[in-house]
């Protein structure tokens, strides 16, 4: 696990598959997305070398941004924090849907897999449910963006204040020239395609996504720009 400065009080954690961001606020530190299993104690050194966790919000239930939360939490204590919709799947209560997967993405599906940590993960027993609009209580008020497509339950995460917005999978850096992209692997792309310009709409300067390197200077644009194509050709 590599771990990069990106702002004064924003990190990344990047993982072998996935990456998961660091907020400080003074002593307080909240991580978005926990990555895979395996990693809890990797992912504690660095958030206390940073300050205490406060809480750890998914984006949603996949492994590789789920699959940490428990380890994390019981290491912690810390809360963790998911769409209602997303809840259930996260605490093991029933499973999730799998992606409709586009011809080209099945490689990239089957690479991500080999890449994981085998024999699944340890589920929360405890998730702090949130629904759109709500604000939670870090980064100058942290806003819930309901982003389905990629999952039922997707979200992203806003922090006006600071202009920096973490995507979760609905959004991705393109592996091919770095550039911004819709996210792969979705339940539903025409939702995906509507989350993603609703998300391009915000005043974004740092955009943080689950896959791939953040843009870091006038982030808006480049997510509008991309939003746009996919308005375009469907």
């Amino acid at each position: 696990m590599d771990v990069v400065e990106l702002l004064p009080r924003l990190s990344l954690l990047r993982f072998p598959v996935g990456q998961a961001y660091l907020w400080r606020d003074g002593d307080e530190v909240t991580l978005i997305d926990a990555g895979p299993a395996g990693y809890g104690a990797r992912v504690v050194e660095a958030v206390e070398a940073a300050g205490r966790l406060r809480r750890v919000v998914l984006t949603h239930f996949h492994e590789d941004h789920a699959g940490g939360a428990q380890e994390v939490a019981a290491l912690t204590g810390a809360e963790v924090v998911a769409h209602t919709v997303e809840a259930p799947v996260v605490r093991g209560e029933r499973p999730g849907p799998p992606p409709l997967f586009e011809d080209w993405e099945r490689p990239l599906h089957e690479d991500a897999v080999r890449r994981l940590p085998r024999g699944g993960f340890a589920r929360p027993a405890r998730v702090t449910e949130v629904v759109d609009g709500d604000v939670l209580d870090f980064g100058g008020g942290a806003r819930v963006v309901h982003a389905p497509g990629h999952t039922d339950g997707s979200i992203a995460v806003h922090l006006p204040s600071h202009g920096v917005l973490c995507t979760g999978d609905a959004v991705a850096a393109s592996p091919v020239d770095g550039g911004v992209m819709l996210g792969v692997f979705n339940v539903d792309r025409d939702l995906a395609v509507a989350s993603f310009g609703r998300l391009a709409d915000l005043d974004t300067e740092v955009a943080c996504f689950g896959h791939g390197d953040p843009v870091t200077v006038r982030a808006g644009d480049a997510l509008r720009a991309s939003a746009r194509t996919y308005r375009t050709t469907g």
